[in-house]
């Protein structure tokens, strides 16, 4: 028999986080998120997205075990604005139980229709800048630090249960060569006198922050013709700015102003934290922290997290700046490898910009969707 359980405590909270490290704990490709930021993640006191979401978390027992785990989610930003009749669903982890699955599903199902709702829609998170997408392709590959990894199973049950792919990310590994392109140093050269453009690097954390909040505004304006695009908040830039501060290598942003010193070009990369967040399982004390310091000081493999192009310069050439700039860093820190972040199926304007650098393709993931 199998019991849906509504929670309602922190002890319970901490259960629901818990519950794929036990799922997991034998795969050798799953990077475990640091077990306090997910229980801060998931309270709606402290995570600020709750001003305009809201969250059901349940769990699943069968013979009186935790066997599946579910957040049902309500963007209310995304309903009554941008007019997506959706409920969303993630931190989906389950047993490879199709009656676990359906009987996690139907609690979606249920609040979705008592809201009026037409579909749902998951694994996502609470917004666009968070997780989403349950891995189709790439079972042995460690996730990166801001994508969930999942068994082949997930997805059967999906299909299993008449759900339909809806967005489809892909993922990328790079070889980076031993140095920039001649094309790409004559382009950029090139792209800078003919805008006046000037690249800024930064020596440390705190000469990065006057630059966030238009850091974001930029990615708002880069992706908002996406399908997955809900505006990003002033709360949850300031949110995100704390979370991810602690990880920043000031080394690996790169800002292009224009002349008159507006931002006009970003782009954020990091040393890859996988394998270091895997010894660290979850947590950064004791030891946790000298693994994740490790990694940010020496480390032959990044990520490609964000790049953000005003509209007014996409089109011109800016990237050819961001590459060179990538390429000496890359070659600097003896980088030999890099990971694109997911990147929607159809945006294959970005996926172009990875032709010189041999992309494989390792990964994939999709959202997956029912009518309600």
């Amino acid at each position: 028999m199998i019991i849906i359980k509504n929670i309602s405590s922190k002890k319970e909270l901490k259960q629901f986080v818990m519950l794929p490290f036990r799922l997991y704990k034998d795969c050798q490709y799953w990077v475990p998120p640091l077990i306090n930021d997910e229980m801060e993640t998931l309270d709606t006191a402290k995570n600020p997205v709750f001003k305009n979401a809201e969250a059901t978390y349940y769990i699943a027992y069968k013979d009186k075990k935790p066997v599946g785990r579910i957040a049902v989610i309500i963007n209310h930003l995304e309903i009554d604005e941008i007019g997506k009749k959706k409920v969303r669903f993630g931190w989906l982890d389950m047993i490879d139980d199709i009656e676990v699955t359906k009987a996690l599903l139907e609690k979606v199902y249920e609040i979705g229709r008592s809201h009026k709702l037409e579909y749902a829609e998951g694994p996502v998170g609470f917004s666009n800048m968070e997780k989403a997408g349950v891995l189709t392709k790439g079972f042995d590959e460690l996730n990166t630090m801001i994508t969930w990894y999942h068994y082949p199973y997930y997805a059967k049950h999906f299909e299993q249960l008449g759900f339909e792919k809806q967005a489809t990310w892909v993922e990328y590994r790079l070889s980076i060569p031993k140095e920039a392109f001649e094309k790409v140093k004559k382009f950029s050269r090139i792209i800078r006198e003919r805008y006046e453009l000037k690249v800024v690097r930064f020596k440390n954390k705190k000469e990065i922050l006057p630059f966030v909040d238009d850091m974001f505004d930029l990615l708002n304006k880069t992706y908002n013709s996406l399908q997955t695009f809900v505006p990003i908040q002033q709360y949850q830039i300031d949110y995100y700015k704390k979370k991810y501060f602690s990880f920043i290598n000031p080394d690996y942003i790169t800002c292009i102003n224009d002349k008159n010193g507006k931002l006009i070009a970003f782009s954020v990369v990091m040393p890859s934290f996988s394998k270091a967040l895997k010894k660290a399982n979850g947590k950064l004390m004791p030891i946790g922290w000298i693994h994740i310091l490790k990694a940010q000081k020496k480390n032959e493999n990044a990520a490609f997290y964000l790049i953000g192009i005003d509209p007014e310069y996409q089109g011109k050439g800016v990237t050819a700046i961001i590459f060179e700039e990538m390429q000496n860093l890359f070659n600097s820190k003896g980088i030999h490898t890099v990971e694109t972040n997911p990147e929607l199926i159809e945006n294959t304007a970005v996926q172009l910009l990875w032709k010189d650098y041999s992309p494989v393709q390792h990964k994939e993931r999709s959202t997956f969707r029912k009518s309600l």
